[in-house]
């Protein structure tokens, strides 16, 4: 016998949380992936929110629903990257030694300029301008993080498992080199007569591997 009255089966309401956000998700991941394209090629001054929001396919009033203004949206595409970046390197914290650690890392960095090519492009064209929107990144979580790996990277050092060398600027050596792949993308690109294929990748990271784990005295994993 049917609950309802007159025999109609009682309305089910589904619950539709879920699904909101999941539509949400997938607006942000649009406006971010949209942003980083337009920052990285017009830069914080050129970009404008309509550019942005034609370029992730929604009206300007949805993207102001999600980010209010142009620069709370481009700290967003930097913090993005920055996370990523920061996730990389966690690699490093609980490995045994340099040869484990670094060349993880260098995997990892190398892995995420191929992914996410125009977030270290936006990254690198804000410090070149002596970063007027993200100073305190850099004076604060750019920098603990920072110090926090050079005392991983000495104590590698004192135990005797990589050469002594300065861990700053092995550091910047690191980045340098796996976000070059990114941020001068197009150059590689030319000289190799096209993008990278997944096999050029795997051979670049091998090579940069060997390259600065034979230049600290540690041998490159097989």
């Amino acid at each position: 016998m049917d609950d309802a009255v007159g025999g109609e089966r009682p309305k089910i309401r589904r619950n539709t949380s879920a699904t909101r956000a999941a539509t949400r998700k997938a607006n942000e991941d649009a406006i971010l992936k949209a942003a980083e394209t337009v920052f990285a090629e017009a830069g914080f001054g050129g970009a404008t929110m309509q550019l942005i929001a034609d370029m992730a396919g929604l009206p300007k009033a949805n993207l102001h629903y999600y980010f209010a203004t142009k620069e709370e949206l481009y700290r967003k595409v930097v913090e993005r990257i920055f996370k990523i970046w920061l996730k990389a390197a966690n690699a490093m914290d609980d490995a045994a030694g340099p040869a484990e650690g670094i060349g993880a890392y260098i995997d990892a960095k190398m892995e995420i300029s191929r992914k996410y090519p125009n977030g270290s492009k936006v990254w690198a064209s804000e410090v070149m301008h002596g970063a007027p929107v993200i100073q305190d990144y850099l004076e604060t979580t750019l920098r603990e993080w920072t110090e926090g790996r050079c005392a991983v990277i000495r104590r590698w050092i004192a135990e005797g498992k990589m050469a002594p060398v300065d861990p700053a600027h092995l550091l910047y050596m690191l980045w340098a080199t796996t976000q070059h792949y990114a941020d001068f993308g197009h150059q590689i690109e030319t000289l190799n007569g096209g993008p990278l294929s997944n096999a050029d990748w795997a051979a670049a990271k091998t090579s940069v591997k060997a390259i600065i784990l034979r230049g600290i005295g540690v041998p490159p994993p097989n």
